[in-house]
C-alpha cells in the first residue's frame, strides 16, 4: 500500500494588523453577535438605569427585560451555538449572506421596536422570526451529519423563540397572560442554555488549562441539570403548581452546584478566563433555585433570583465565553489581555450591587445606577478590546 503524504503550504502569520472586511466579520457567527450583543447589552442597561421608559407597547420594565433576554442574551446564544456547531459537525460554518440576513433580522427587530413604539407586533415578529431562522439554519448542518448529540439544540432555541412570541402577544393583550412571568420564562430557557454550554465547556476549558484530568458527569446529570430550568420555564407558562416549580428549581440548582463542585480546583482563582465562568455558572444554579423558592413560599426573593441569573449568571459567564471562544477563534494565544480582566471585575461588582439593590438596601436606587454603570462598563471593555479583532482576519493567517 502506497502511503498517502500531504503536503500543505503553511499558513502565513501577517506582519502588522489587517484592515477590517466584511468577509472576515461574516466569517463566522460569533464575530458579528458577540460585538452587536456587547453594544446592545451596555447601551441598553445605560438606558434603562437612567430613565428610559420604553414605548407605548413596551412600557418599561418590559422593554427592558425583553431586550435583554432575547436581545443582548440570544445574540450571544445564536452566536455560539451557529459557531459551535462547525465543530459539532464537521461542516462549514454559517457565514456570508446566510449570517449577515440573520443580523440584519437581529438589528431590525431592535430598531422596529423603538421606531414602532404604539404596537411591539412588527418588532416581536422580527424578533420571534429571527430564533425560528436561526434554529433551522442550525438544524441543517446538525441533521445532515446526523449528529445525534445535538438533536435537542435546534427545538431549544424554538421554545426560546415560542416564549418569545408569548410574551409580544401577552404585552399586546393579545391573550390572557402576564407578560412579566413571560420574561420569567425566557430567562429560565436562557439558564438551561448556560447549563448547557457549560457542561459542555467548562470541565473542557479547566482540563486544558490547568492540565488535570476532565473531569466528566454521567448522562442523568445533564438530564436533570438543564431538564429542570426547562421544567420551570413550562410551569410558569402554564400557570403550573408553585410546589412543583420549587422541587425542580432546588433539584436543578442542587445537581448543578455539585458538578460545579467536581469541576473545582483551587488555581482555578489564578485564571480569569476560568473563575468568570465557574462564577457565572454559580450564580445561574443560585439563582435557578432562588427562584424557585420564591415561587412557592418568599415571593420577596424572585428580583433577587431574577438578576442572580441575568447579572451574574448572564452577564459573567457570557462575558467570559465570549472572551475564551473570540481569543481562539480569532488565532490568538488562550491568555485573556487588558482591560479584560478590570471587564470581569466590573461585570462582577454589577452582580453585587444589583443583588443588593433588589434586597431593598438603603439608596437602593443608586446602587441600582452604580450596578448599571459597571455592567455597561464591562461590556464597553469587551466591545474596545475585542472589537478590532472581529472586524479583522485571524491573527494567525488562518482562513
Amino acid at each position: 500500500m502506497v502511503a498517502i503524504i500531504r503536503i500543505e503550504e503553511p499558513f502565513k502569520r501577517p506582519r502588522g494588523p489587517q484592515p477590517p472586511t466584511w468577509k472576515a466579520f461574516l466569517s463566522m457567527a460569533f464575530r458579528p453577535f458577540y460585538l452587536l450583543a456587547a453594544l446592545q447589552g451596555a447601551i441598553a442597561v445605560l438606558f434603562w438605569a437612567f430613565g428610559f421608559g420604553g414605548t407605548a407597547a413596551l412600557p418599561g420594565y418590559l422593554w427592558h427585560g425583553h431586550e435583554m433576554i432575547w436581545g443582548y442574551a440570544g445574540a450571544v446564544i445564536v452566536g455560539f451555538l451557529l459557531t459551535a456547531a462547525a465543530t459539532w459537525t464537521g461542516l462549514p460554518p454559517i457565514r456570508g449572506r446566510t449570517l449577515a440576513a440573520l443580523v440584519v433580522l437581529w438589528l431590525a427587530a431592535r430598531m422596529v421596536l423603538l421606531a414602532v413604539p404604539t404596537s411591539n407586533l412588527w418588532g416581536g415578529a422580527l424578533s420571534v422570526l429571527f430564533f425560528v431562522a436561526a434554529a433551522l439554519t442550525l438544524a441543517v448542518p446538525i441533521m445532515r451529519s446526523r449528529n445525534r448529540r445535538n438533536y435537542g439544540v435546534p427545538p431549544l432555541l424554538l421554545a426560546f423563540a415560542a416564549g418569545n412570541l408569548a410574551f409580544h402577544l401577552a404585552a399586546a393583550g393579545l391573550i390572557n397572560v402576564d407578560p412579566r412571568h413571560m420574561l420569567h420564562v425566557g430567562l429560565l430557557i436562557v439558564a438551561t442554555v448556560i447549563f448547557f454550554m457549560g457542561l459542555r465547556v467548562i470541565g473542557f476549558f479547566t482540563s486544558r488549562a490547568l492540565n488535570t484530568p476532565q473531569v466528566t458527569h454521567a448522562p442523568w446529570v445533564a438530564f436533570v441539570a438543564i431538564g429542570a430550568p426547562l421544567a420551570m420555564a413550562l410551569l410558569v407558562a402554564v400557570k403550573g403548581p408553585t410546589w412543583l416549580t420549587c422541587i425542580a428549581g432546588v433539584v436543578g440548582a442542587a445537581i448543578n452546584l455539585r458538578q460545579l463542585a467536581r469541576w473545582w480546583h483551587p488555581r482555578v482563582l489564578g485564571q480569569p478566563l476560568l473563575w468568570v465562568l465557574f462564577a457565572g455558572y454559580l450564580c445561574t444554579a443560585l439563582g435557578v433555585g432562588l427562584y424557585g423558592l420564591a415561587a412557592f413560599a418568599a415571593p420577596t426573593l424572585t428580583s433577587a433570583a431574577l438578576h442572580s441569573v441575568a447579572v451574574g449568571g448572564i452577564g459573567l459567564l457570557t462575558l467570559g465565553m465570549m472572551s475564551r471562544t473570540a481569543l481562539g477563534h480569532t488565532g490568538r494565544p488562550l491568555e485573556l489581555p487588558q482591560p479584560m480582566p478590570a471587564a470581569f471585575g466590573c461585570v462582577l461588582a454589577a452582580t453585587a450591587l444589583r443583588l443588593a439593590a433588589a434586597l431593598a438596601v438603603p439608596f437602593a436606587h443608586a446602587v441600582l445606577i452604580a450596578s448599571a454603570l459597571c455592567f455597561a462598563a464591562g461590556f464597553g471593555l469587551f466591545a474596545y478590546r475585542f472589537g478590532p479583532w472581529l472586524i479583522r482576519p485571524r491573527a494567525d493567517g488562518r482562513p
